[in-house]
């Protein structure tokens, strides 16, 4: 993999996937967001997100990584990859609605296959179509990286007609224009007793059903309003709507954990690319005292030479580790060290690029700020590097 800003694609089919997905960032999309006056900080509502669910279905984005059965092109994890990298370098506000992160197929995750031809026609059918939106509730306010010390409990109904699901559910992306959750609860009686082990299951949740509540959630240092907090009191969930079997819910929900963790990565060396590109426009057109360029000054070069070598090595990892999942190794280590690296090197190569865009790199509104508020985040999201270390270490102590 060569270095580059606008890498080129040998692979035709990505290269032309690839190409159609900037055009459309770059001006159809782009005009759709001026023209709502959509900033990262707006308050999104389906109003503005359904179109774009529509028109990138059109397209056919809308859950391409899907196998054709369900609309999709059934695209490996490189070609995915290589599009939400593209996601990423867009700066489009709504970039996560055009391949279904947000709300949509790639936030389903891997559930279509535990799912019932009922809980197909009804919930995961039209959430592919762009109909529905869905949100993923797993966390708790102390169950975060230890998701098993959860508290929402789900008690079975005593004729067997479902489920009453009380609990506080937290981060839950996508909650605040959701139609349903896919929450986690562990089955009541169980895990109570010193050294029993906690069950666990998955539903479906209808947020509009009696007992449920959606409420704002915390807003997160990148300002977007996107989460959510479910609050469950006594909520009756019909048993058509368990998803798999009882006790198969943590199962389901960390279900390709190892794929979903590489598949976090281009999202981020995609803003990354960004801002990268930002700064180096910035030392090539800023000038300094002596009317030249900031670039011409070694301190500079040899800062944005660090940030491009960091960037490289990062995005070479992530797409190595792609390619042996797509040739059907199995990869946790590497998904561990790529999520520990792109996290720790992403943050680094923002933090040098504020330093040099000095004031401006510091004040709101400006695009490398906003980068690297989001980018911070990508240093807890989804696995803190501390855990990433810690499963790395793990697999190293049993690797004979």
């Amino acid at each position: 993999m060569t270095f580059s800003l606008r890498p080129a694609h040998d692979d035709p089919r990505t290269a032309e996937l690839v190409g159609r997905l900037r055009d459309y960032l770059g001006g159809e999309l782009a005009d759709y967001e001026r023209e709502r006056g959509l900033t990262p900080g707006s308050r999104l509502t389906r109003a503005d997100l359904e179109p774009v669910w529509r028109r990138s279905r059109e397209l056919g984005f809308y859950g391409i990584h899907l196998p054709e059965e369900y609309g999709g092109r059934n695209l490996t994890y490189t070609q995915l990859a290589a599009l939400k990298e593209e996601i990423g370098a867009s700066s489009r506000v709504l970039g996560h609605s055009v391949l279904g992160d947000m709300g949509g197929p790639l936030r389903a995750g891997d559930i279509l296959r535990h799912a019932t031809e009922h809980q197909l026609d009804k919930y995961l059918l039209p959430l592919i179509r762009g109909e529905r939106a869905c949100c993923f509730s797993l966390t708790e306010t102390d169950a975060g990286s230890d998701v098993r010390s959860m508290r929402t409990v789900a008690v079975r109904d005593a004729d067997g007609d479902g489920y009453r699901l009380t609990g506080h559910k937290v981060f839950s992306s996508a909650g605040p224009f959701a139609d349903f959750a896919i929450v986690v609860a562990r089955m009541a009686g169980t895990g109570e007793r010193e050294g029993e082990k906690p069950r666990f299951s998955a539903f479906l949740v209808d947020l509009d059903s009696p007992g449920c509540r959606v409420e704002d959630g915390a807003t997160p240092m990148s300002g977007e309003h996107i989460e959510s907090d479910i609050v469950l009191d006594d909520c009756h969930v019909p048993a058509a709507n368990l998803l798999g079997e009882e006790g198969e819910g943590m199962r389901i929900a960390l279900g390709r954990v190892t794929t979903n963790r590489l598949l976090h990565c281009p999202t981020v060396l995609g803003a990354t690319r960004r801002a990268l590109t930002l700064t180096l426009e910035r030392t090539r057109t800023r000038k300094v005292a002596s009317g030249q360029p900031l670039l011409m000054l070694q301190a500079i070069q040899h800062k944005v030479a660090d940030m491009a070598t960091e960037f490289y090595a990062a995005r070479s990892m992530t797409y190595a580790a792609l390619a042996a999942l797509d040739a059907g190794r199995e990869v946790p280590a590497e998904a561990f060290m790529c999520k520990l690296f792109v996290a720790e090197s992403a943050f680094r190569i923002l933090d040098e690029a504020v330093q040099i865009h000095g004031k401006e790199g510091l004040t709101q509104g400006n695009e490398i700020e906003y980068l690297f508020r989001k980018i911070r985040m990508f240093r807890v999201l989804t696995g803190t590097s501390e855990i990433q270390r810690n499963g790395i270490a793990r697999i190293l102590a049993f690797d004979h």
